[in-house]
């Protein structure tokens, strides 16, 4: 039977109390898919936002995704009257090297397989290690958002290394419920760069080729 992770995630949040709320590491891919996430999540966890993606190609886009993170969070705190560090700003470095190494040999898989797989644990492992190490009550992701990304795999992933680490993964499908939708509403709203390649080199290639036969 297919899961619900909306659902999941919703019956955890019901739990929640208003006096008591968890701590959360989020990790995210860029500022866009961050926005609908932090707008849904921000009233019942104090979220911490991870910025660990060493697969964005070249460093200057890197470095830009950064920037619009940080400027979300400071705009959409700013806005939402929410307390200075309610929802704080972590990363990790850049770390390419690590990303290559974990898919060598899928170079040629086509975006959404396996060479995305790869890329996923590697983040979510990043994540689940971080929050352990700082003793976050949960971690998440804001991946499952896209409509590209596999939740499925995302959210398999991120309960296998919750076991491992013991850390709570919560567990999601941030597109459902109009949630993709809305990402782009704040998108506008904030004036937020919307990138148009998933990140990596490889994913990049593929929206270049696109482009060169159309």
């Amino acid at each position: 039977m297919k899961r619900n992770y909306g659902k999941e995630t919703d019956k955890i949040i019901q739990s929640i109390s208003a006096d008591n709320k968890p701590t959360l590491l989020l990790h995210s891919c860029c500022a866009p898919c961050s926005s609908y996430v932090l707008e849904y999540l921000s009233p019942y966890f104090r979220i911490t936002v991870l910025y660990y993606n060493p697969n964005i190609f070249p460093e200057e886009e890197y470095i830009h995704r950064i920037n619009e993170e940080k400027r979300f969070i400071r705009e959409f705190s700013e806005k939402n009257g929410l307390p200075e560090g309610y929802i704080s700003f972590a990363q990790i470095g850049w770390e390419s090297e690590k990303f290559y190494e974990a898919v060598k040999g899928y170079e040629n898989i086509p975006e959404g397989g396996e060479r995305c797989f790869k890329c996923y644990r590697l983040r979510l492992e990043a994540t689940v290690k971080y929050a352990k190490e700082h003793s976050f009550d949960y971690f998440t992701t804001t991946l499952t958002i896209s409509p590209m990304k596999n939740a499925e795999k995302l959210n398999e992933t991120g309960e296998e290394l919750s076991g491992i680490y013991n850390v709570k993964f919560l567990p999601s499908d941030f597109k459902k419920k109009g949630g993709f939708l809305r990402s782009t509403e704040l998108s506008r709203e904030y004036g937020l760069y919307r990138q148009d390649y998933c990140g990596c080199v490889f994913s990049k290639k593929e929206r270049d080729d696109r482009i060169a036969r159309s």
